[in-house]
């Protein structure tokens, strides 16, 4: 289904001006997505705070584990907006930690939290109980429709006559999900998520290089459908109709957003934003665009991973920002008050855009903010 607000008020100016800009944006020979949670929302999947929600009251956590939760969530009183990644996140660190201690032969090793006593072991059970949990409220029925659109919207030819390039797309996804790996095989676009095979792949790098990529895709997060199984720390996909004693012991892999400590060491998260560096860092003579939608900036790893990758490009990357704010906030905000990146940076938002020294704002709703409009605008309507 398509979205039907109305895209009129993008044809005045100077919002109009900043529409054509974009079209020409994506001419450029790299062009690079960052997908977050606001992409697969239209696709009937929950946000955030939804998530945090049926996570936490599902039947699939025990009491154990709920006893856990409490007593981390109790560690996060007074803010509004903590949730289900943050909570996990924490339970990493705390894992962690106790490792660390038993490690280094102490003799206190657990973890005292609300008035228990938590074993590295026994915190690791529930946190891959939680994962199994997010993955089992995402992986549920949903429709690819806008998202197929937005595939063909991407890899249609920009000009008539003109030559598609022979560098793939790169898409930096950080939802769990597959809608992104979907539409494309659904659209017969030719692309790699890392996993060598079929129905049931294994990791392999080397398929992010191979030749005649019309995209690329690194699940920064992971991915509900890639596990961990006891004898190989790197992902693989198995099909639902396997079983043997090693598959059946399976982890989900997911790395919640603010992951600090264990788990942002390992690969293959390190190899996936060792690529990423390379991607949004151009050589010299070449010109990357980035565009980032559905993204809150509320993960400040990929804050500053962006944030570095502006100010060592030198100029050759660009970012394009779709915001459901109203005007410049917070990283966004640093952004456009730098003399030295705002150039560089062009703020498509809810109520205004800006790039450089210009800001135009707007009394009415810009549309474009959504991900199903902003779809329409890159597939030439207008």
């Amino acid at each position: 289904m398509e979205a039907n607000d109305d895209l009129s008020v993008l044809r005045t100016e100077p919002f109009a001006k900043a529409v054509a800009d974009l079209e020409g944006l994506m001419t450029q020979s790299g062009r690079t997505f960052l997908i977050g949670a606001g992409c697969s929302s239209c696709a009937g999947l929950p946000l955030t705070a939804e998530l945090t929600e049926k996570t936490l009251n599902s039947d699939k956590i025990n009491k154990e584990t709920k006893t856990l939760l409490d007593a981390i969530r109790k560690q996060f009183d007074g803010s509004s907006d903590a949730n289900i990644e943050d909570f996990l996140s924490e339970l990493i660190d705390l894992i962690a930690i106790a490792q660390r201690r038993n490690e280094r032969g102490a003799s206190n090793a657990q973890i005292e939290l609300g008035g228990k006593s938590y074993t590295a072991k026994q915190l690791q059970l529930s946190a891959e109980q939680i994962k199994r949990t997010i993955a089992i409220v995402i992986d549920q029925e949903v429709s690819v429709a806008r998202h197929r659109s937005f595939i063909k919207a991407v890899h249609r030819p920009v000009r008539p006559g003109k030559s598609d390039s022979n560098q793939p797309v790169d898409y930096l996804v950080l939802n769990y999900d597959t809608l992104i790996e979907d539409a494309l095989a659904l659209e017969k676009i030719s692309f790699s998520d890392g996993l060598g095979g079929g129905a049931t792949a294994w990791w392999d790098m080397q398929t992010f290089r191979q030749s005649g990529l019309s995209a690329r895709v690194l699940k920064l997060h992971g991915s509900i459908n890639w596990c961990e199984l006891s004898d190989d720390p790197l992902p693989r996909r198995i099909s639902g109709k396997l079983t043997s004693p090693e598959i059946s012991d399976r982890r989900v892999v997911i790395w919640p957003a603010s992951t600090k400590y264990q788990e942002a060491q390992r690969d293959p998260y390190v190899q996936l934003t060792n690529l990423a560096r390379e991607i949004l860092r151009p050589i010299r003579g070449a010109q990357t665009v980035l565009t980032i939608c559905g993204y809150r900036f509320r993960d400040s790893h990929i804050n500053l991973e962006v944030d570095r990758a502006l100010k060592e490009s030198e100029g050759r990357l660009t970012v394009v920002v779709f915001t459901s704010d109203d005007g410049p906030e917070g990283q966004l905000k640093s952004w456009h008050e730098d003399q030295i990146l705002r150039d560089q940076v062009r703020i498509y938002s809810k109520k205004g855009f800006f790039h450089g020294s210009d800001q135009y704002v707007s009394e009415n709703e810009l549309p474009w903010w959504k991900f199903e409009n902003m779809t329409r605008l890159l597939g030439g309507e207008r």
